[in-house]
């Protein structure tokens, strides 16, 4: 226990020495620029300098002061609005009617390690007391500032361990959103969160699939960037590059504007602060870059700095998001007149120094920028966010005053902003999200020339977030000077749309926004432009030569009134004229020998069935139908039936005729006219029986054949029964066979006309033609299987006709001589 308390006494000893020590200010001390005594104060940290001259840091002596110059208008009118802010607090009766509001102003000269001494400074205060010991409060109640995202979080991390809240008006990085790393912050305008989604909104309302990105290489950027790309992939845009740099690497800007100069794309997004736009904006100009599309942010988009006639031909027709210009009521006076009286009493002082502030004299008579000026309106409601948490804190009552005695500290003063809720005399409410920011508002603004030369912010539209996800963007095309001064929207994207009846196929190695069109295969349609497939037209469509639409496919069939079909039904015609005039041939001369020879019964109905089989032909031309593929299968086989069987009734006469005349022969009574009649009826009958049994059990039925043509649908009849047109054809093949037997058994029979000879020849060409057309049907596509099987049924029928008839039809007309009975028996002397 003894030892315990041994070893605590020293750090007791240390911490009682470090309670007593008085406070010592090391180095110089940084005063504010603009300064004014009050019972509450309000630190400010503002780039009103925007270049800076650093000391030697060799430490080889004590550095020397950093020298700021070239004064920044805009962040000097932020200053202005400030100091007008707090005038207009002091002078009200209502807002800390007792309490006098001080400032002090600090030039940050856009330098880091200024912000950083600036920062010290207002939490320590520039000088000390003596006596005054290291225990005590800050000397400021709140910090408005910085300007610029990136200084923004060196201050929050350097303020917040101590509670004191910072309220920006224009650092919009996203990343000071979270409440964790930055809980005292505040901020008068929205996050950049908002805008980069806006960016990605516009890129794709205006139909641009292809854009370059470029952003400063800091918070402020990378932050605002890093939003955009994910929206802008999520909105189906590609991003040919992304790049970015600071203002002070000037080899790096010349790389970038390599890759700008290179690139294909026609829209670049530029998410850069005013300092790094001027930066490129430079070297775009020297190297003569112009007909971009540039796209920017609240941060440069409504510079007027930047607006001049040489960068305006480079930047001329930019589209971009400002913030919203909301005029502050009494302001453009106070900043031509009594501004420089109450900030600067020097300036009708003579006795006074004033050399510190001699270049912002410069611009004490510069104020054609204030009907530009867009970011005082939200220096004007943070210091009134700071004055109304104030005011709750100290109990304010218009009629009684303010406890002024009350110590507040700066985490009274974070607690109190989370809460404030109030108009200001704009017409504005103010109030602050969960994490620290404002709604998201913006003007979409163009940069345009006005008839007269001058140039002017020309607003064409709006985003805001606070109206429904289908209300927050609205923007006016017609109303909008594109770059180069073009009234036509530019187009850039990687790959043009692949139009109807094509698919887009992604190219290898390149984002998916390039592609190419490949046209839809056979049978397959797009309809819509930038189809990712085509789709597959269902069965009995086809696409059309487009691609873009599917079609009922074309139906094939042997018709009347093509080519092919005319051919054959002249022919199978031709074949019924010819054997009608046969058969009036034999009729004028029935009564000769030749006629009567070999029955002339037979002859005639052998001529009426060729005529049949001619025609039957017909039922095979023209669109099949159910009672069509019924009668062509059924009447070709029972026509043939009917013809062959009179062939064969000649051929056995003819045999039966030789073996009659034999002594004591008397065969020919079992053929006579009645029998021959009677065996073409039976051989016809077992053929009908034959397809009355097709029919009945599995008829023939019009079939669409989509199989063998993708592009087209062959309309033709369907066997039904495979067994039931095999046995038609094998009847038929049965009796030419035992036909082509018989007749040529007999062709050798003494006769000077001898018939079977004749039939015989009939017969081959029969059966030729008949054993020719099976590979010829089965290899035959759509209808032409069906014009092989008319060809089949035609050759046949004339080989029939010519072989049998033709030499009878020769010796009636050319040799009548021959036409005798004698001649016929071979009993005339040659």
């Amino acid at each position: 226990m003894f030892i315990y308390l041994y070893t605590l006494l020293p750090f007791y000893h240390i911490n009682t020495k470090a309670e007593n020590t008085i406070c010592q200010m090391m180095g110089d001390p940084k005063y504010p620029l603009l300064s004014k005594d009050g019972d509450i104060i309000i630190g400010a940290l503002f780039v009103i300098h925007t270049e800076v001259s650093l000391p030697s840091f060799e430490f080889t002596q004590k550095p020397q002061q950093i020298l700021c110059s070239s004064v920044n208008i805009k962040d000097f009118r932020l200053a202005q609005t400030m100091i007008f802010a707090i005038e207009e607090i002091n002078k009200s009766k209502s807002l800390l009617p007792n309490v006098s509001v001080g400032y002090q102003i600090y030039d940050t000269c856009g330098s880091r390690l200024s912000s950083m001494s600036a920062t010290m400074a207002l939490m320590n205060g520039p000088e000390f007391a003596t006596g005054d010991r290291c225990i005590g409060q800050p000397p400021i109640h709140a910090i408005i500032g910085e300007t610029e995202s990136s200084n923004t979080v060196i201050l929050s991390r350097t303020t917040g361990p101590f509670k004191i809240p910072v309220i920006s008006p224009s650092a919009t990085c996203d990343c000071l959103s979270n409440r964790k790393d930055y809980p005292s912050f505040f901020r008068t305008i929205a996050s950049d969160y908002h805008q980069s989604r806006a960016l990605a909104y516009i890129v794709k309302h205006f139909g641009w699939s292809w854009v370059g990105a470029v952003n400063s290489d800091n918070d402020y950027g990378n932050n605002g960037m890093a939003i955009f790309l994910q929206t802008a992939e999520e909105e189906g845009i590609c991003v040919e590059y992304s790049v970015k740099f600071l203002r002070t690497e000037p080899e790096k800007i010349r790389n970038v504007v390599d890759i700008i100069k290179q690139g294909t794309t026609k829209v670049v997004i530029a998410f850069l602060t005013g300092f790094e736009m001027k930066s490129l904006l430079e070297q775009l100009g020297i190297q003569n870059i112009t007909g971009l599309q540039m796209i920017g942010v609240e941060a440069w988009i409504t510079s007027k700095s930047l607006m001049t006639p040489n960068s305006f031909h480079v930047l001329g027709g930019s589209l971009g998001f400002a913030v919203r210009k909301i005029q502050i009521e009494g302001f453009a006076d106070y900043v031509m007149k009594a501004f420089w009286d109450t900030a600067f009493p020097c300036s009708s002082n003579a006795e006074l120094n004033c050399s510190q502030y001699q270049d912002l004299f410069v611009v004490k008579n510069h104020n054609e920028d204030l009907p530009e000026q867009r970011f005082p309106s939200y220096v004007y409601k943070a210091v009134y966010a700071v004055a109304h948490s104030l005011h709750s804190l100290l109990n304010c009552k218009e009629q009684v005053g303010c406890e002024k005695g009350l110590t507040i500290q700066p985490q009274q003063v974070v607690e109190a902003l989370k809460k404030v809720n109030f108009t200001v005399k704009m017409g504005d409410r103010v109030w602050f999200d969960s994490t620290g920011g404002a709604v998201a508002q913006y003007e979409v603004v163009n940069w345009q020339q006005n008839l007269d030369g001058s140039f002017q912010f020309k607003s064409v539209g709006y985003y805001d977030a606070s109206l429904p996800l289908d209300k927050r963007f609205a923007i006016n095309t017609n109303n909008i000077i594109w770059a180069r001064g073009r009234l036509e929207k530019p187009r850039s994207v990687c790959s043009e749309s692949c139009p109807p009846g094509t698919r887009k196929a992604a190219q290898k190695g390149r984002p998916f926004c390039c592609y190419d069109c490949i046209p839809c295969a056979e049978g397959e349609i797009s309809n819509e432009t930038d189809s990712i497939n085509c789709k597959q037209c269902p069965g009995e469509y086809w696409s059309n030569i487009e691609k873009n639409k599917c079609v009922l496919k074309a139906v094939e069939f042997l018709s009347f009134t093509e080519v092919m079909g005319i051919v054959l039904v002249f022919f199978s015609l031709f074949g019924v004229g010819l054997t009608v005039l046969v058969a009036i041939l034999f009729y004028s001369k029935k009564d000769t020998p030749i006629v009567k020879a070999n029955n002339s019964e037979l002859s005639f109905l052998l001529l009426f069935s060729l005529v049949l089989c001619f025609l039957c032909s017909l039922t095979f031309i023209g669109r099949p139908t159910e009672w069509s593929c019924m009668l062509r299968h059924t009447a070709f086989g029972i026509t043939f039936v009917l013809c062959i069987s009179c062939v064969l009734g000649k051929t056995i006469v003819v045999l039966m005729a030789f073996k009659a005349t034999l002594p004591g022969s008397n065969v020919m009574k079992w053929f006579g006219p009645v029998q021959q009649r009677l065996n073409v009826l039976a051989f016809t009958l077992i053929q009908v029986l034959i397809c009355v049994l097709w029919l009945t059990i599995s008829p023939p039925f019009p079939n669409k054949n989509m199989k063998y043509y993708k592009e087209k649908i062959i309309l033709e009849c369907s066997l039904g029964s495979t067994i039931g047109f095999s046995a038609v054809l094998g009847y038929i093949a049965l009796l030419a066979v035992l036909c082509f037997i018989l007749a040529f058994l007999a062709h050798t029979l003494p006769d000077n006309f001898n018939e079977a000879k004749f039939i015989t020849f009939s017969m081959l060409i029969f059966c030729a033609v008949w054993i020719t057309f099976i590979p010829g049907y089965v290899s035959s596509p759509g209808k032409f299987i069906v014009a092989v099987e008319i060809f089949a049924i035609l050759a046949s029928s004339f080989g029939l006709l010519f072989c049998i008839f033709a030499p009878k039809c020769y010796i009636i007309l050319l040799k009548p001589e021959q036409n005798t009975k004698q001649h016929m028996m071979g009993k005339t002397s040659s």
